[in-house]
C-alpha cells in the first residue's frame, strides 16, 4: 500500500524549462529577467506597494521589522498560534512578543485580545492568515489606527486568498509570504515583502540590498554604490525565480484544485455525525480561503493521539501543528503573555491537518474512508 504524505508540492509545466533558461541566460544571482517578471506577477495578484523577492518567508518578516524600526523595548502583539518565524523577527531587533489568544473559529489572532494587549510600549502588530483564512482586518485596521500601530501581515499561508474581494497581504503597512516547499506555491525556499506604505519603500530597497544604494547606482542615480544604512542579504536567485515564475503562471489552477479537495472533506464532514468526534472551523467561503489547510479538531488530546496513529497505520500522513510561542523555552525567555490562552491551549492540543495538495484528488476517498472506520471503531461501546 503506497503512503499518502502529508503535502506534495506541485509540478508547473514550464518549471524545468525556465530553470534552463536561467542558467543559460548567465546571471544567477538575484534581479534578473525572471525576478522582475515574477514581482510584475505578485503585483497583480496581490496589489498594494511594491514587492521585494525574498530568500524565504522568514526573510521576509525579519525585514519588515527592520523597515518598521522595531529596537529594545518595543512590544508586538501577535498571535502564540503561529511559526516561530513570527517572533522571531521581533526578538531579532531587540523587541518584546505580546502573546495573546486566537479566534476559536478559525485560529486567527482574537480582536478583543488585541485590543487589550495594547500597552504604550506597543510598537507593531503581526497577524497571521492561519491556513490561508484572512483575519478580521476591518477591526483589526481600527485597532491599529486608533493607537497608531504598524501593521504586519504574515501571509505566508496566504497567496491567493482574500477578504471581501481584496487580497491578503494588501492590508497592512507591510505583508510577508513565504515560497517555501510546504505552500501552495513554491521554489523551494523563497518568499516576498510587499511594501503597501509606500513611503518606507525607498529605504527597504537599501536594507534589501546590504545596507547600500545598489539600486540607485544600477538605475544611473549614482556613480558608485556604497553602504548607507544597515541590511542584509534577502535577494531571492535567479534560478529560485524561474521556478518561482512557472509556480506563480499555475495560481489559480493550483488555487482551484485544493478548493476542489478542501469540498469533498466538506461533504464528507456534512454527511457524517461528527459533533461529539471533530469539530470543523469556520473556513468561510472558497473565495476567501486559498485551501492552504484543512484543519479540523479532536474531541480530546487522547483521541488526537489515537487518531494520528490510526492514520499513519493506515499509511496516511496527518499532523499536528504549532507549539504554542508562549509555552515554548524561547518564548518563556523573550515573551510575555497577554490574557488567557484558552483557546490557543485548547486548540494545540487537539488540532490535526489532513493531507491536502492538488495531486491528491484520486486518493481523497482512502483518506475519508480511513476516517470513517476511525469513527466507527470509536463509536462501537
Amino acid at each position: 500500500m503506497n503512503r499518502i504524505p502529508f503535502n506534495v508540492p506541485y509540478r508547473a509545466p514550464f518549471e524545468s524549462e525556465y530553470i534552463h533558461q536561467a542558467i543559460a541566460a548567465g546571471l544567477h544571482s538575484g534581479s534578473g529577467a525572471f525576478h522582475h517578471a515574477c514581482r510584475d506577477l505578485l503585483a497583480k495578484t496581490i496589489g498594494g506597494g511594491p514587492i521585494f523577492l525574498t530568500t524565504s518567508g522568514t526573510a521576509a518578516l525579519e525585514l519588515a521589522t527592520l523597515a518598521a524600526n522595531i529596537s529594545d523595548g518595543d512590544e508586538v502583539v501577535m498571535p502564540s498560534f503561529t511559526f516561530p518565524s513570527t517572533a522571531n523577527a521581533v526578538v531579532l531587533r531587540g523587541g518584546r512578543p505580546v502573546f495573546v489568544d486566537v479566534d476559536a473559529t478559525n485560529f486567527n489572532i482574537d480582536p478583543d485580545a488585541l485590543a487589550a494587549a495594547v500597552t504604550d510600549r506597543t510598537r507593531a502588530v503581526i497577524v497571521v492568515h492561519y491556513g490561508g483564512v484572512t483575519c478580521d482586518m476591518d477591526r483589526i485596521l481600527a485597532i491599529t489606527r486608533r493607537h497608531g500601530l504598524v501593521l504586519i501581515e504574515d501571509a505566508a499561508h496566504a497567496i491567493g486568498s482574500s477578504l471581501d474581494g481584496r487580497p491578503a497581504g494588501s492590508f497592512g503597512d507591510y505583508a510577508a509570504f513565504s515560497f517555501h516547499h510546504s505552500k501552495n506555491v513554491t521554489c523551494g525556499e523563497g518568499g516576498c515583502l510587499v511594501v503597501n506604505d509606500r513611503g518606507h519603500a525607498a529605504r527597504v530597497e537599501i536594507l534589501y540590498e546590504k545596507g547600500t544604494d545598489r539600486r540607485r547606482f544600477e538605475a544611473g542615480f549614482v556613480d558608485k554604490y556604497k553602504w548607507v544604512d544597515v541590511g542584509s542579504s534577502y535577494v531571492l536567485g535567479e534560478l529560485n525565480a524561474a521556478m518561482l515564475l512557472a509556480q506563480l503562471e499555475c495560481l489559480d489552477a493550483i488555487t482551484r484544485a485544493r478548493h476542489r479537495i478542501c469540498q469533498q472533506y466538506d461533504a464528507f464532514f456534512r454527511n457524517h455525525a461528527i459533533a461529539d468526534r471533530f469539530g470543523c472551523p469556520d473556513l468561510r467561503p472558497a473565495a476567501i480561503s486559498n485551501g492552504h489547510l484543512y484543519p479540523v479538531v479532536l474531541g480530546t488530546a487522547e483521541e488526537r493521539t489515537a487518531f494520528l496513529d490510526w492514520m499513519g497505520r493506515h499509511g496516511i500522513s496527518a499532523l499536528s501543528h504549532y507549539v504554542p510561542l508562549h509555552s515554548a523555552p524561547a518564548g518563556r525567555r523573550f515573551g510575555r503573555v497577554a490574557g488567557s490562552m484558552h483557546v490557543t491551549d485548547s486548540v494545540a492540543e487537539r488540532l490535526v491537518r489532513l493531507p491536502l495538495y492538488p495531486s491528491l484528488a484520486p486518493h481523497v476517498e482512502r483518506v475519508t474512508n480511513a476516517m470513517r472506520s476511525w469513527m466507527e471503531r470509536m463509536s462501537r461501546p
